[in-house]
C-alpha cells in the first residue's frame, strides 16, 4: 500500500513516459525511414481510393444526421443509466420518490427523441422506404438536390468551376 501521494502516483507517471517514449519513437521512425517524395499525386487527399471530384460542400441526406442522433440518444441513455442503477437505494434513502420522478422524467424525454426518429422513418430501412426518401416523398422528406451540373457547384452562392477542361 502507498503510504504518500508520490508512491500513489508513480505509475501513472511511469505510464505517461511510456506513451510519451512510444509515441515520438513512432514519429521520429517514420520520419528517419520513410521516403521524402512531393509530386501532385501525393498532394491529392485520399478518398477510399476514388478520385477527387467536386466541391467538398455537398449536401447530406438528413438521415445521415438521423442515425448519428439514434447513436447520441442511447449512447447517452447508457451512460446516465448505470451510474442512476448504482446509487438508487442511497438516493431514496433522502426521498423516496425523487429518484424514481428523475429517472421517470429522463426516460420520458429519452422515449419522446425515440418517438421523434420513429416517425421521421429513420428505423426503417427496407428498400421501399430508402426508395421514398431518395425521391422525396412528402412523408420522407425532402427530394435529394442536385450538387454539380455542367461542372459548376450549385450549393454555393455563386457557381465555381469544378472541373478544369
Amino acid at each position: 500500500m502507498p503510504s504518500n501521494y508520490y508512491e500513489l502516483y508513480f505509475p501513472v507517471l511511469v505510464q505517461v513516459i511510456l506513451a510519451a517514449a512510444v509515441a515520438a519513437g513512432l514519429v521520429g521512425g517514420g520520419l528517419l525511414l520513410g521516403k521524402r517524395v512531393r509530386n501532385s499525386q501525393k498532394d491529392t487527399p485520399y478518398e477510399s481510393g476514388m478520385q477527387p471530384i467536386g466541391s467538398a460542400r455537398e449536401r447530406f441526406s438528413v438521415k445521415f444526421f438521423l442515425v448519428a442522433m439514434v447513436f447520441i440518444l442511447f449512447d447517452i441513455e447508457a451512460i446516465f443509466l448505470y451510474p442512476w442503477a448504482v446509487v438508487y437505494r442511497e438516493l431514496a434513502k433522502v426521498s423516496r420518490w425523487f429518484p424514481f420522478v428523475e429517472m421517470l422524467l429522463f426516460i420520458v424525454l429519452v422515449l419522446a427523441g425515440f418517438f421523434y426518429i420513429w416517425k421521421k422513418g429513420v428505423l426503417d430501412w427496407s428498400h421501399e422506404a430508402m426508395q421514398a426518401f431518395r425521391e422525396g416523398d412528402e412523408d420522407r422528406g425532402p427530394k435529394k438536390l442536385p450538387t454539380s451540373l455542367g461542372g459548376y457547384s450549385l450549393t454555393e452562392e455563386r457557381p465555381v468551376q469544378l472541373i478544369e477542361k
